[in-house]
């Protein structure tokens, strides 16, 4: 065979894998996938095949590792067994009519039930965050439960290591999770652990990405939930990360940013069922179920009462169980919409469910920052303001240096919702998060409160005014646009 022949069947041999391999892209990657998220890995592989097949095998499945669904689908059974029948609830004149539906949703979902009895404040400031928090500490006696996405030992978190710390030397049980990659990437890595290891804590990583340990599963899957435990008595949660307000970054320092967020302080029977999503966790790093410290949820009478439901959301539940809450309760909006979200980057459904709702004559505001830390999340969420500007929905932005990293959103007077959860497709796929549904007119208020306080450091952005963007930032927004939906 001469060498022209060699090249030839060389050549016809190459596009045959290459058809195939296209081909096979076809069949494999829009399996069980948003057809938007085919589209954009299909591209990918089209336009830089080799390139976009590895991203693809490293990143192109959003499920854990067998072993741990199957962990996980254990402790959601146990979790739904053992609180079953205890929506104890107030159905008074107040009980919106839709919210039965909702509840039953999240309960169907893998969610905590619908527990009355429950009180909650919020707290804006991040200094009186981790102070009230430390506070809690220093007053345990006989466990405490940290879980945060970041957590770093620096100056502003020193107060709340050493009364973890102390908590151990007077024989307070303190065990504390940190998602690996997230807390890896932040300054001090190596000096948070030893510190932890120095004060006696009992402390895990969560979803570690450690394959010379065996330890291996998509890597960009997080574990994004912020919780403190104590004693079963009060918890926190929201949107703060474990760390100081800069992030101790060099470049967020020399652009002066700062981070604001919003935490719940809560205490009644609403505590344990936020200590079972901490158990959960648990039991998926240390394969150590906690259930002696588990305790009874126990009525009790006090004034204003909320009725609170924990909803825990990420790739180890079958639904996206955080989106379907979040497009549920704006479909049901009567009034207003009000919602504060960082990383505002929604998949059709949720765009329709916000336009939708202006177009039903409902008042639809959006909260979110001038500036970005991240810049392909920022730009794609550009991407998105002027079809919600034409929509007629409302954009607030609050001005720099601050990024408003708050999460949460209310419902006309009756609903709100508070957590971890940002509106977009990293989070309603890829992270674990956890959501706090609250019905309660008092809390509505203070929610209020928080959200007229943004609106006076906000400056609303306007059409005409966006539309006088220049050419070049329209296609980073649309580029970015098209990167979100790989996943």
């Amino acid at each position: 065979m001469s060498s022209s022949d060699i090249t030839l069947w060389t050549g016809i041999l190459l596009l045959v894998v290459d058809f195939s391999f296209r081909v096979l892209a076809i069949i494999v990657v829009p399996r069980n996938r948003r057809p938007t998220s085919g589209m954009a890995w299909l591209l990918a592989i089209f336009f830089i095949p080799y390139v976009g097949f590895l991203l693809f095998l490293l990143i192109g499945y959003r499920t854990l590792p067998r072993k741990r669904l199957e962990m996980q689908d254990e402790i959601n059974q146990f979790i739904l067994d053992t609180t079953d029948g205890m929506e104890r609830v107030t159905r008074d004149s107040p009980w919106p009519t839709w919210l039965e539906s909702v509840v039953q949703l999240n309960r169907n979902l893998g969610a905590m039930p619908l527990i009355g009895g429950n009180t909650a404040s919020l707290i804006s400031d991040y200094g009186q965050s981790l102070a009230a928090m430390t506070a809690e500490v220093e007053a345990a006696e006989r466990y405490i439960h940290v879980e945060f996405y970041i957590i770093a030992f620096d100056p502003a978190t020193t107060p709340f290591f050493d009364a973890l710390a102390a908590a151990v030397a007077r024989g307070v049980k303190v065990r504390v999770l940190l998602d690996h990659v997230a807390s890896l990437r932040s300054p001090g890595y190596r000096r948070t652990k030893k510190r932890l290891t120095e004060a006696g804590v009992d402390w895990q990583l969560m979803l570690p990405v450690q394959p010379l340990r065996g330890k291996w599963q998509r890597p960009d899957l997080r574990n994004h939930r912020k919780l403190l435990i104590v004693d079963g008595r009060v918890a926190f949660m929201g949107s703060q990360n474990l760390i100081d307000a800069s992030y101790n970054k060099r470049s967020n320092l020399r652009r002066g940013l700062q981070w604001k967020d919003l935490m719940t302080r809560l205490e009644g029977p609403i505590v344990q069922g936020l200590n079972a999503i901490f158990i959960t966790d648990w039991y998926s790093e240390t394969h150590e179920l906690l259930l002696r410290e588990t305790e009874p949820m126990h009525e009790r009478v006090i004034e204003n009462e909320l009725d609170c439901q924990v909803v825990p959301s990420g790739p180890g539940f079958e639904g996206e169980n955080n989106l379907r809450l979040f497009l549920a309760l704006m479909y049901y909006a009567n009034e207003r919409i009000i919602i504060t979200s960082p990383y505002f980057v929604p998949d059709e459904s949720m765009l329709y469910a916000v336009t939708t709702a202006v177009e039903r004559g409902i008042h639809v505001e959006l909260f979110v920052s001038e500036i970005g830390d991240q810049a392909l999340v920022y730009h794609a969420q550009r991407s998105y303001y002027e079809a919600l500007l034409r929509a007629g929905v409302k954009i607030f932005m609050y001005k720099k240096p601050t990024i408003l990293h708050a999460k949460h959103f209310t419902i006309d007077d009756e609903v709100a919702v508070i957590g971890s959860s940002n509106m977009d497709m990293r989070s309603f796929s890829l992270n674990m998060e956890v959501s706090l549904m609250v019905r309660g007119h008092s809390f509505v208020q203070e929610m209020r409160a928080i959200e007229d306080m943004y609106r006076a450091n906000s400056h609303e952005l306007l059409l005409d005014e966006w539309m006088r963007q220049p050419l070049r930032s329209t296609i980073l927004d649309n580029l970015a646009r098209l990167t979100s939906a790989v996943q």
